[in-house]
Protein backbone atom coordinates (compact mmCIF):
# COMPACT_ATOMS: atom_id res chain seq x y z
CA UNK A 1 0.00 0.00 0.00
CA UNK A 2 1.50 3.25 -1.12
CA UNK A 3 0.63 7.03 0.61
CA UNK A 4 1.76 10.25 0.24
CA UNK A 5 4.62 10.92 -1.99
CA UNK A 6 5.83 6.98 -2.63
CA UNK A 7 5.38 6.08 1.21
CA UNK A 8 5.07 2.03 1.32
CA UNK A 9 3.85 0.62 4.25
CA UNK A 10 5.11 -2.90 3.67
CA UNK A 11 8.59 -1.20 2.99
CA UNK A 12 8.82 1.04 6.53
CA UNK A 13 11.77 -1.28 8.10
CA UNK A 14 14.32 -0.83 5.10
CA UNK A 15 12.84 2.80 4.94
CA UNK A 16 13.63 3.93 8.68
CA UNK A 17 16.94 1.47 8.55
CA UNK A 18 18.11 3.48 5.21
CA UNK A 19 17.42 7.19 6.63
CA UNK A 20 18.92 6.25 10.31
CA UNK A 21 22.37 5.37 8.13
CA UNK A 22 22.14 8.40 5.90
CA UNK A 23 21.65 10.52 9.08
CA UNK A 24 24.42 8.89 10.83
CA UNK A 25 26.78 9.88 7.34
CA UNK A 26 25.11 13.63 7.51
CA UNK A 27 25.73 14.14 11.08
CA UNK A 28 29.59 15.09 10.62
CA UNK A 29 28.92 16.42 7.02
CA UNK A 30 26.91 19.10 8.30
CA UNK A 31 28.72 19.87 10.98
CA UNK A 32 32.11 20.60 8.73
CA UNK A 33 30.22 22.08 6.02
CA UNK A 34 28.51 24.52 8.61
CA UNK A 35 32.03 25.22 10.06
CA UNK A 36 33.58 26.01 6.37
CA UNK A 37 30.93 28.15 5.36
CA UNK A 38 31.48 30.88 8.52
CA UNK A 39 27.42 30.24 8.83
CA UNK A 40 28.64 28.13 12.09
CA UNK A 41 27.96 24.31 12.60
CA UNK A 42 24.51 24.57 14.07
CA UNK A 43 23.64 26.44 10.56
CA UNK A 44 25.12 22.86 8.99
CA UNK A 45 22.62 21.18 10.89
CA UNK A 46 19.65 23.12 10.30
CA UNK A 47 20.20 22.53 6.69
CA UNK A 48 20.35 19.08 7.11
CA UNK A 49 17.21 18.84 8.80
CA UNK A 50 15.58 21.23 6.89
CA UNK A 51 16.25 20.85 2.95
CA UNK A 52 16.29 17.06 3.78
CA UNK A 53 12.50 16.97 5.25
CA UNK A 54 11.10 19.00 2.72
CA UNK A 55 12.54 17.83 -0.22
CA UNK A 56 11.59 14.43 0.34
CA UNK A 57 7.76 15.16 1.00
CA UNK A 58 7.69 17.19 -1.93
CA UNK A 59 9.94 16.15 -4.19
CA UNK A 60 10.04 13.58 -6.98
CA UNK A 61 12.84 11.14 -6.37
CA UNK A 62 11.35 9.21 -3.24
CA UNK A 63 14.97 8.06 -2.76
CA UNK A 64 17.14 10.94 -2.59
CA UNK A 65 18.89 12.37 0.24
CA UNK A 66 19.38 16.41 0.39
CA UNK A 67 21.51 18.33 2.50
CA UNK A 68 24.25 21.06 2.42
CA UNK A 69 26.82 19.37 -0.22
CA UNK A 70 30.69 20.49 -1.03
CA UNK A 71 29.37 22.41 -4.19
CA UNK A 72 27.03 24.42 -2.12
CA UNK A 73 28.61 24.95 0.41
CA UNK A 74 31.05 26.33 -1.81
CA UNK A 75 28.85 29.18 -3.28
CA UNK A 76 27.55 29.70 0.28
CA UNK A 77 30.70 30.77 1.63
CA UNK A 78 31.59 33.27 -0.87
CA UNK A 79 27.80 34.93 -0.51
CA UNK A 80 28.67 35.14 3.43
CA UNK A 81 31.88 36.52 2.96
CA UNK A 82 30.76 39.24 0.57
CA UNK A 83 27.70 40.23 2.05
CA UNK A 84 29.66 40.64 5.64
CA UNK A 85 32.19 42.23 4.30
CA UNK A 86 29.67 44.80 2.48
CA UNK A 87 27.31 44.98 5.39
CA UNK A 88 29.12 43.54 8.83
CA UNK A 89 25.62 43.77 10.62
CA UNK A 90 23.37 42.63 8.55
CA UNK A 91 25.23 40.53 6.07
CA UNK A 92 24.70 37.14 7.47
CA UNK A 93 21.33 37.82 7.88
CA UNK A 94 20.95 38.56 3.83
CA UNK A 95 22.74 35.32 3.35
CA UNK A 96 20.11 33.65 3.91
CA UNK A 97 17.75 36.21 2.18
CA UNK A 98 19.76 34.67 -0.35
CA UNK A 99 18.98 30.92 0.52
CA UNK A 100 15.08 31.95 0.33
CA UNK A 101 15.34 33.58 -2.66
CA UNK A 102 17.31 30.41 -4.10
CA UNK A 103 14.86 28.70 -2.92
CA UNK A 104 11.89 30.32 -4.82
CA UNK A 105 13.88 30.32 -7.91
CA UNK A 106 14.12 26.47 -7.91
CA UNK A 107 10.28 26.42 -7.47
CA UNK A 108 10.31 28.75 -10.76
CA UNK A 109 11.89 26.34 -12.82
CA UNK A 110 9.68 23.64 -11.48
CA UNK A 111 6.47 25.06 -12.31
CA UNK A 112 7.89 26.41 -15.42
CA UNK A 113 8.70 22.66 -16.06
CA UNK A 114 12.84 23.32 -16.94
CA UNK A 115 13.90 19.87 -14.71
CA UNK A 116 14.34 18.33 -18.48
CA UNK A 117 16.70 20.89 -19.82
CA UNK A 118 18.37 22.39 -16.25
CA UNK A 119 20.86 19.11 -17.13
CA UNK A 120 21.27 19.29 -20.63
CA UNK A 121 24.61 20.99 -20.18
CA UNK A 122 27.97 19.51 -21.87
CA UNK A 123 29.70 17.15 -20.22
CA UNK A 124 33.03 19.02 -20.62
CA UNK A 125 31.52 22.48 -18.86
CA UNK A 126 29.61 19.97 -15.50
CA UNK A 127 33.03 18.45 -14.87
CA UNK A 128 35.00 21.01 -15.62
CA UNK A 129 32.68 23.35 -12.29
CA UNK A 130 32.82 20.88 -10.56
CA UNK A 131 36.28 20.46 -10.40
CA UNK A 132 36.87 23.75 -9.81
CA UNK A 133 34.28 23.84 -6.71
CA UNK A 134 36.43 21.03 -5.22
CA UNK A 135 39.23 22.87 -5.87
CA UNK A 136 37.77 25.81 -4.30
CA UNK A 137 36.73 24.05 -1.41
CA UNK A 138 40.18 22.56 -0.63
CA UNK A 139 41.83 25.68 -0.94
CA UNK A 140 39.44 27.49 1.45
CA UNK A 141 40.37 24.77 3.83
CA UNK A 142 44.02 24.73 3.57
CA UNK A 143 44.25 27.39 6.68
CA UNK A 144 42.18 25.22 9.01
CA UNK A 145 43.80 21.95 7.89
CA UNK A 146 46.94 24.14 8.97
CA UNK A 147 45.46 25.04 12.07
CA UNK A 148 44.61 28.27 11.69
CA UNK A 149 41.46 30.79 10.81
CA UNK A 150 40.63 30.94 7.06
CA UNK A 151 41.77 34.25 5.54
CA UNK A 152 39.61 36.64 3.83
CA UNK A 153 39.51 37.38 -0.13
CA UNK A 154 38.53 33.97 -0.87
CA UNK A 155 40.79 31.41 -2.88
CA UNK A 156 43.39 34.34 -4.09
CA UNK A 157 43.42 35.81 -0.35
CA UNK A 158 44.11 32.20 0.83
CA UNK A 159 46.98 31.75 -1.58
CA UNK A 160 48.37 34.84 -0.94
CA UNK A 161 48.48 33.44 2.84
CA UNK A 162 50.22 30.26 2.59
CA UNK A 163 53.68 30.98 2.60
CA UNK A 164 52.80 32.84 6.41
CA UNK A 165 50.40 29.95 7.00
CA UNK A 166 53.25 27.34 6.75
CA UNK A 167 55.45 29.42 8.65
CA UNK A 168 53.26 29.58 11.59
CA UNK A 169 52.04 26.18 11.30
CA UNK A 170 49.94 25.04 14.45
CA UNK A 171 51.44 21.08 14.27
CA UNK A 172 48.60 20.02 16.82
CA UNK A 173 45.52 20.69 14.84
CA UNK A 174 47.89 20.04 11.66
CA UNK A 175 48.32 16.29 13.16
CA UNK A 176 44.51 15.86 13.71
CA UNK A 177 43.75 16.70 10.30
CA UNK A 178 46.21 14.57 8.64
CA UNK A 179 44.53 11.58 11.01
CA UNK A 180 41.11 12.68 10.26
CA UNK A 181 42.08 12.78 6.19
CA UNK A 182 44.27 9.64 6.68
CA UNK A 183 41.39 7.54 8.06
CA UNK A 184 39.30 8.45 5.45
CA UNK A 185 41.25 7.98 2.43
CA UNK A 186 42.29 4.64 3.43
CA UNK A 187 39.50 3.45 5.04
CA UNK A 188 38.77 -0.66 3.98
CA UNK A 189 36.33 -0.08 1.68
CA UNK A 190 34.61 -3.74 3.02
CA UNK A 191 33.98 -2.28 6.65
CA UNK A 192 32.31 1.13 4.48
CA UNK A 193 29.02 -0.73 4.28
CA UNK A 194 28.70 -1.09 8.03
CA UNK A 195 30.11 1.99 9.66
CA UNK A 196 30.72 5.44 7.68
CA UNK A 197 33.97 6.40 7.96
CA UNK A 198 33.38 10.20 7.98
CA UNK A 199 31.71 9.20 11.44
CA UNK A 200 34.65 7.10 12.58
CA UNK A 201 37.24 10.16 11.47
CA UNK A 202 34.77 12.58 13.76
CA UNK A 203 35.25 10.10 16.78
CA UNK A 204 38.49 9.01 16.26
CA UNK A 205 39.78 12.65 15.59
CA UNK A 206 37.61 13.62 18.83
CA UNK A 207 38.88 11.42 21.25
CA UNK A 208 42.69 12.17 20.19
CA UNK A 209 42.45 15.55 21.03
CA UNK A 210 40.76 15.22 24.31
CA UNK A 211 43.44 12.84 25.48
CA UNK A 212 46.53 14.78 24.33
CA UNK A 213 45.29 18.30 24.13
CA UNK A 214 44.01 20.52 26.04
CA UNK A 215 41.11 23.54 24.75
CA UNK A 216 44.18 25.92 24.97
CA UNK A 217 46.16 23.77 22.32
CA UNK A 218 43.43 23.34 19.84
CA UNK A 219 40.13 25.12 18.44
CA UNK A 220 37.37 23.57 19.40
CA UNK A 221 33.09 23.78 18.04
CA UNK A 222 32.00 24.67 21.19
CA UNK A 223 28.82 23.95 22.63
CA UNK A 224 26.03 24.90 19.79
CA UNK A 225 22.56 26.47 20.94
CA UNK A 226 19.90 23.16 21.66
CA UNK A 227 16.21 23.36 20.82
CA UNK A 228 14.32 23.92 17.62
CA UNK A 229 15.97 26.59 15.16
CA UNK A 230 14.08 30.49 15.20
CA UNK A 231 12.22 31.77 12.54
CA UNK A 232 14.63 34.69 10.57
CA UNK A 233 13.01 37.22 8.72
CA UNK A 234 14.34 37.88 5.36
CA UNK A 235 16.64 41.48 5.33
CA UNK A 236 17.40 42.83 1.92
CA UNK A 237 19.74 45.59 1.13
CA UNK A 238 18.69 48.74 -1.24
CA UNK A 239 23.04 48.46 -2.14
CA UNK A 240 23.32 44.67 -2.32
CA UNK A 241 20.05 43.59 -3.97
CA UNK A 242 22.02 42.88 -6.86
CA UNK A 243 24.35 40.94 -5.95
CA UNK A 244 21.91 39.14 -3.95
CA UNK A 245 19.67 38.15 -6.96
CA UNK A 246 22.39 37.36 -8.91
CA UNK A 247 23.94 34.99 -5.78
CA UNK A 248 20.51 33.75 -5.33
CA UNK A 249 20.24 32.79 -9.13
CA UNK A 250 23.90 31.07 -8.98
CA UNK A 251 22.79 29.05 -5.83
CA UNK A 252 19.83 27.62 -7.10
CA UNK A 253 21.19 26.32 -10.69
CA UNK A 254 23.65 24.81 -8.98
CA UNK A 255 21.60 22.93 -6.51
CA UNK A 256 18.89 21.78 -9.43
CA UNK A 257 22.04 20.32 -10.90
CA UNK A 258 23.42 18.81 -7.88
CA UNK A 259 19.94 17.32 -7.49
CA UNK A 260 18.98 15.96 -10.36
CA UNK A 261 22.56 14.67 -11.70
CA UNK A 262 21.80 13.04 -8.09
CA UNK A 263 18.60 11.63 -8.91
CA UNK A 264 19.93 10.48 -12.23
CA UNK A 265 22.05 8.26 -10.07
CA UNK A 266 19.00 7.06 -7.46
CA UNK A 267 17.23 5.84 -10.93
CA UNK A 268 19.85 4.24 -11.88
CA UNK A 269 20.18 2.03 -8.71
CA UNK A 270 16.61 1.64 -7.78
CA UNK A 271 15.54 1.46 -11.84
CA UNK A 272 12.74 3.69 -10.75
CA UNK A 273 12.43 7.19 -12.75
CA UNK A 274 12.12 10.50 -11.21
CA UNK A 275 9.65 13.49 -11.59
CA UNK A 276 12.86 16.13 -12.66
CA UNK A 277 9.99 19.37 -12.07
CA UNK A 278 8.49 17.75 -8.88
CA UNK A 279 11.91 17.65 -7.51
CA UNK A 280 12.89 21.17 -8.12
CA UNK A 281 9.71 22.43 -6.68
CA UNK A 282 10.60 20.20 -3.50
CA UNK A 283 14.29 21.42 -3.83
CA UNK A 284 13.06 24.55 -3.48
CA UNK A 285 10.63 24.53 -0.43
CA UNK A 286 13.62 22.53 1.20
CA UNK A 287 16.16 25.38 0.86
CA UNK A 288 13.54 28.21 1.46
CA UNK A 289 12.37 26.81 4.99
CA UNK A 290 15.98 26.14 5.60
CA UNK A 291 17.05 30.02 4.84
CA UNK A 292 14.07 31.15 6.85
CA UNK A 293 15.25 29.24 9.63
CA UNK A 294 19.21 29.91 9.39
CA UNK A 295 20.60 26.33 7.56
CA UNK A 296 22.46 26.40 4.83
CA UNK A 297 21.43 25.36 1.04
CA UNK A 298 21.14 22.06 0.30
CA UNK A 299 20.75 19.53 -3.06
CA UNK A 300 20.62 15.65 -3.44
CA UNK A 301 23.65 14.29 -1.76
CA UNK A 302 25.51 11.45 -4.01
CA UNK A 303 26.67 9.55 -0.56
CA UNK A 304 23.93 10.31 1.72
CA UNK A 305 21.53 8.71 -1.32
CA UNK A 306 23.59 6.34 -2.30
CA UNK A 307 23.92 4.65 1.13
CA UNK A 308 20.71 5.12 1.83
CA UNK A 309 19.42 3.05 -1.04
CA UNK A 310 21.86 0.04 -0.31
CA UNK A 311 20.33 0.53 3.27
CA UNK A 312 17.34 -0.77 1.85
CA UNK A 313 15.34 3.16 1.55
CA UNK A 314 13.00 3.07 -1.07
CA UNK A 315 11.04 5.83 -0.36
CA UNK A 316 10.45 9.73 1.13
CA UNK A 317 10.49 7.89 4.55
CA UNK A 318 13.89 7.16 4.60
CA UNK A 319 14.47 11.17 3.98
CA UNK A 320 11.75 11.85 6.78
CA UNK A 321 13.29 9.47 9.43
CA UNK A 322 16.89 11.23 8.72
CA UNK A 323 15.50 14.55 9.14
CA UNK A 324 13.89 13.13 12.53
CA UNK A 325 16.93 11.25 13.78
CA UNK A 326 18.93 14.97 13.25
CA UNK A 327 16.36 16.65 14.87
CA UNK A 328 16.75 14.38 18.26
CA UNK A 329 20.15 15.18 17.65
CA UNK A 330 20.25 18.93 18.00
CA UNK A 331 17.45 19.45 20.48
CA UNK A 332 18.75 16.67 23.12
CA UNK A 333 22.82 16.29 22.26
CA UNK A 334 23.81 19.27 20.87
CA UNK A 335 25.96 19.89 23.56
CA UNK A 336 28.53 16.57 22.30
CA UNK A 337 29.73 18.76 19.77
CA UNK A 338 31.30 21.20 22.18
CA UNK A 339 34.35 18.76 21.86
CA UNK A 340 34.76 18.24 18.06
CA UNK A 341 37.83 19.96 16.55
CA UNK A 342 37.78 22.30 13.82
CA UNK A 343 41.11 20.68 12.41
CA UNK A 344 38.90 17.49 12.39
CA UNK A 345 36.34 18.94 10.36
CA UNK A 346 38.62 20.16 7.80
CA UNK A 347 40.14 17.08 7.33
CA UNK A 348 36.70 15.83 6.78
CA UNK A 349 35.58 18.92 4.08
CA UNK A 350 39.13 18.67 2.73
CA UNK A 351 38.04 15.33 1.70
CA UNK A 352 34.85 16.15 0.49
CA UNK A 353 36.86 18.46 -2.29
CA UNK A 354 38.96 15.89 -3.16
CA UNK A 355 35.64 13.45 -3.93
CA UNK A 356 33.85 16.63 -6.14
CA UNK A 357 37.11 16.59 -8.47
CA UNK A 358 36.53 14.34 -11.31
CA UNK A 359 39.73 12.28 -11.50
CA UNK A 360 38.15 9.91 -13.60
CA UNK A 361 37.69 12.53 -16.13
CA UNK A 362 40.69 14.82 -15.96
CA UNK A 363 43.18 11.75 -16.24
CA UNK A 364 41.65 10.81 -20.18
CA UNK A 365 39.92 14.18 -21.22
CA UNK A 366 42.74 14.59 -23.48
CA UNK A 367 42.74 11.04 -25.12
CA UNK A 368 38.91 11.41 -25.27
CA UNK A 369 38.71 15.03 -27.12
CA UNK A 370 41.93 17.62 -27.06
CA UNK A 371 39.42 20.29 -27.31
CA UNK A 372 36.68 19.14 -24.94
CA UNK A 373 40.21 18.86 -22.32
CA UNK A 374 40.91 22.50 -23.23
CA UNK A 375 36.95 23.13 -22.08
CA UNK A 376 37.23 21.54 -19.01
CA UNK A 377 40.44 23.22 -18.58
CA UNK A 378 39.33 26.95 -18.91
CA UNK A 379 35.86 26.11 -17.13
CA UNK A 380 38.08 24.66 -14.35
CA UNK A 381 40.49 27.76 -14.23
CA UNK A 382 37.81 30.44 -14.75
CA UNK A 383 35.41 28.42 -11.60
CA UNK A 384 38.44 28.48 -9.16
CA UNK A 385 39.72 32.07 -9.94
CA UNK A 386 36.80 34.17 -11.17
CA UNK A 387 33.00 33.00 -10.57
CA UNK A 388 30.92 30.12 -11.35
CA UNK A 389 28.27 32.26 -13.79
CA UNK A 390 31.73 33.67 -15.98
CA UNK A 391 32.64 30.13 -16.27
CA UNK A 392 29.84 28.17 -17.23
CA UNK A 393 28.90 30.79 -19.20
CA UNK A 394 31.66 30.57 -21.66
CA UNK A 395 32.24 27.05 -21.21
CA UNK A 396 28.59 26.45 -22.76
CA UNK A 397 29.62 29.32 -25.48
CA UNK A 398 32.60 27.53 -26.66
CA UNK A 399 31.15 24.31 -26.35
CA UNK A 400 28.37 25.07 -27.96
CA UNK A 401 30.02 27.12 -30.87
CA UNK A 402 31.86 23.73 -31.42
CA UNK A 403 29.15 21.68 -31.42
CA UNK A 404 27.83 24.40 -33.97
CA UNK A 405 30.28 24.10 -36.16
CA UNK A 406 30.30 20.13 -36.68
CA UNK A 407 26.52 20.34 -36.57
CA UNK A 408 27.24 22.46 -39.84
CA UNK A 409 29.80 20.04 -41.61
CA UNK A 410 27.70 17.50 -40.59
CA UNK A 411 24.44 18.45 -41.80
CA UNK A 412 26.52 20.21 -45.21
CA UNK A 413 26.28 16.83 -46.10
CA UNK A 414 22.76 16.11 -45.98
CA UNK A 415 22.32 18.75 -48.75
CA UNK A 416 23.48 17.45 -52.29
CA UNK A 417 22.58 18.57 -55.64
CA UNK A 418 23.15 16.56 -58.61
CA UNK A 419 22.17 17.08 -62.34
CA UNK A 420 23.96 14.03 -63.87
CA UNK A 421 23.20 10.25 -63.64
CA UNK A 422 26.78 9.36 -62.99
CA UNK A 423 26.52 11.37 -59.81
CA UNK A 424 25.92 8.40 -57.32
CA UNK A 425 25.40 10.50 -54.08
CA UNK A 426 21.85 10.28 -53.94
CA UNK A 427 19.88 7.28 -54.31
CA UNK A 428 17.92 7.19 -57.39
CA UNK A 429 15.97 4.30 -59.34
CA UNK A 430 17.09 3.49 -62.80
CA UNK A 431 13.95 5.16 -63.98
CA UNK A 432 15.13 8.35 -62.70
CA UNK A 433 18.83 7.93 -63.91
CA UNK A 434 17.48 7.01 -67.63
CA UNK A 435 15.27 10.63 -66.98
CA UNK A 436 18.39 12.14 -65.92
CA UNK A 437 20.18 11.35 -68.78
CA UNK A 438 17.50 12.62 -71.38
CA UNK A 439 17.63 15.94 -69.53
CA UNK A 440 21.28 16.25 -70.29
CA UNK A 441 22.47 18.83 -67.31
CA UNK A 442 19.32 21.06 -67.65
CA UNK A 443 18.05 19.90 -64.48
CA UNK A 444 19.60 19.92 -61.10
CA UNK A 445 17.92 18.16 -58.28
CA UNK A 446 18.69 19.61 -55.04
CA UNK A 447 18.39 16.89 -52.81
CA UNK A 448 17.36 17.55 -48.92
CA UNK A 449 17.94 14.90 -46.54
CA UNK A 450 17.14 14.78 -41.89
CA UNK A 451 16.63 17.16 -39.77
CA UNK A 452 17.70 20.30 -41.45
CA UNK A 453 18.23 22.74 -38.57
CA UNK A 454 20.19 26.12 -38.87
CA UNK A 455 23.54 24.03 -39.46
CA UNK A 456 22.30 23.53 -42.68
CA UNK A 457 21.40 27.05 -43.92
CA UNK A 458 25.02 28.24 -44.78
CA UNK A 459 25.34 24.83 -47.21
CA UNK A 460 21.77 25.37 -48.73
CA UNK A 461 23.09 28.86 -49.58
CA UNK A 462 26.50 27.97 -51.30
CA UNK A 463 25.09 25.15 -53.12
CA UNK A 464 22.42 27.75 -54.66
CA UNK A 465 25.50 29.40 -55.53
CA UNK A 466 26.95 26.85 -57.67
CA UNK A 467 23.97 26.06 -59.69
CA UNK A 468 25.07 26.60 -63.25
CA UNK A 469 22.76 26.76 -66.94
CA UNK A 470 19.81 24.65 -65.40
CA UNK A 471 16.32 25.50 -66.56
CA UNK A 472 14.31 23.63 -63.76
CA UNK A 473 15.57 23.49 -60.20
CA UNK A 474 13.47 20.38 -58.13
CA UNK A 475 13.63 20.86 -54.69
CA UNK A 476 13.46 17.72 -52.72
CA UNK A 477 12.30 17.50 -49.45
CA UNK A 478 10.85 13.95 -49.68
CA UNK A 479 13.13 12.65 -46.00
CA UNK A 480 12.93 15.36 -44.15
CA UNK A 481 10.70 15.61 -41.18
CA UNK A 482 11.49 18.91 -39.82
CA UNK A 483 12.93 22.29 -41.46
CA UNK A 484 14.64 24.79 -38.42
CA UNK A 485 13.69 28.51 -38.67
CA UNK A 486 17.31 28.94 -40.59
CA UNK A 487 17.17 26.68 -43.39
CA UNK A 488 13.76 27.91 -44.44
CA UNK A 489 14.39 31.23 -45.21
CA UNK A 490 17.90 30.06 -46.45
CA UNK A 491 15.44 27.67 -48.67
CA UNK A 492 13.65 30.46 -49.34
CA UNK A 493 15.75 32.37 -50.62
CA UNK A 494 17.59 29.85 -52.92
CA UNK A 495 13.58 29.64 -54.97
CA UNK A 496 13.33 32.88 -55.12
CA UNK A 497 16.54 33.14 -56.34
CA UNK A 498 15.76 30.91 -58.92
CA UNK A 499 12.60 32.46 -59.85
CA UNK A 500 14.34 35.52 -60.47
CA UNK A 501 16.95 33.91 -62.77
CA UNK A 502 13.68 32.57 -64.84
CA UNK A 503 14.45 29.20 -63.64
CA UNK A 504 11.36 26.77 -63.08
CA UNK A 505 11.29 25.52 -59.94
CA UNK A 506 9.74 22.09 -58.64
CA UNK A 507 9.28 21.10 -55.11
CA UNK A 508 8.35 17.59 -54.44
CA UNK A 509 7.75 15.69 -50.82
CA UNK A 510 7.03 18.51 -48.74
CA UNK A 511 4.81 17.14 -46.05
CA UNK A 512 4.07 17.83 -42.57
CA UNK A 513 5.83 20.23 -40.33
CA UNK A 514 8.44 21.20 -43.82
CA UNK A 515 5.20 21.73 -45.99
CA UNK A 516 3.69 24.05 -43.24
CA UNK A 517 6.57 26.44 -42.91
CA UNK A 518 6.93 27.15 -46.46
CA UNK A 519 2.98 28.00 -46.45
CA UNK A 520 3.46 29.92 -44.00
CA UNK A 521 6.60 31.68 -45.64
CA UNK A 522 4.48 32.19 -48.67
CA UNK A 523 6.91 30.23 -50.90
CA UNK A 524 3.77 27.57 -51.92
CA UNK A 525 2.00 30.66 -52.83
CA UNK A 526 3.92 31.58 -55.46
CA UNK A 527 3.92 28.49 -57.63
CA UNK A 528 1.72 26.82 -59.78
CA UNK A 529 0.50 23.96 -58.39
CA UNK A 530 1.26 22.28 -60.68
CA UNK A 531 4.74 22.63 -60.04
CA UNK A 532 4.14 20.57 -56.61
CA UNK A 533 4.86 17.23 -56.42
CA UNK A 534 4.63 14.18 -53.91
CA UNK A 535 7.05 11.94 -56.18
CA UNK A 536 9.91 12.79 -56.97
CA UNK A 537 10.19 10.07 -60.36
CA UNK A 538 7.19 12.67 -61.63
CA UNK A 539 9.00 15.79 -60.44
CA UNK A 540 11.64 14.67 -63.20
CA UNK A 541 9.26 13.32 -66.41
CA UNK A 542 7.47 16.67 -65.65
CA UNK A 543 10.55 18.17 -66.02
CA UNK A 544 11.37 16.58 -69.48
CA UNK A 545 8.36 17.61 -70.39
CA UNK A 546 8.99 21.10 -69.99
CA UNK A 547 12.78 21.25 -71.36
CA UNK A 548 11.64 19.15 -74.20
CA UNK A 549 9.21 22.04 -74.87
CA UNK A 550 12.22 24.32 -74.41
CA UNK A 551 14.39 22.95 -76.46
CA UNK A 552 11.81 22.84 -79.67
CA UNK A 553 10.79 26.25 -78.92
CA UNK A 554 14.57 27.76 -78.95
CA UNK A 555 15.27 25.62 -82.02
CA UNK A 556 12.44 27.34 -83.80
CA UNK A 557 13.21 30.49 -82.56
CA UNK A 558 17.20 29.38 -84.23
CA UNK A 559 15.24 28.51 -87.47
CA UNK A 560 13.10 31.28 -88.06
CA UNK A 561 16.43 33.37 -87.20
CA UNK A 562 18.21 31.71 -90.05
CA UNK A 563 15.55 31.87 -93.39
CA UNK A 564 16.10 35.48 -93.92
CA UNK A 565 19.83 34.53 -94.45
CA UNK A 566 18.79 31.69 -96.67
CA UNK A 567 16.55 33.68 -98.91
CA UNK A 568 19.38 36.37 -99.40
Amino acid sequence: MRLFNQIRLDHIRGDVFGGVTAAVIALPMALAFGVASGAGAEAGLYGAILVGLFAALFGGSPTLISEPTGPMTVIMTAVIASLIAADPENGLAMAFTVVILAGFFQILFGILKFGKYITLMPYTVISGFMSGIGMILIILQTAPFLGHSTPPGGVIGTLEYVPQLLAEINTNETLLALITLSILLFFPAKIKRFLPPQLVALGVGSAISIMLFSSDEIRRIGEISTGLPQFRMPVFSAEQWQTMLIDALVLGMLGCIDALLTSVIADNLTKQQHNSDKELIGQGVGNVMSGFFGGLPGAGATMGTVVNIQAGGRSALSGITRALVLTIVVVWAAGLTASIPLAVLAGIAMKVGLDIIDWRFIKRAHRISLKGSLIMYGVIGLTVFVDLITAVGIGLFVANVITIRRLSDFQSGEVRTISTADDTSIPLSEHERELLVQLKNRVLLFHLSGQIIFGAAKAITSKNITIGDCYVVIFDLTQVPHLGVSSSLALEESIYENLREERVVLIVGAKGQPLQRLQVLGVIEQLPECHIFEQREAALEYACELVSKKTSSTQKQAHELEQPLVQG
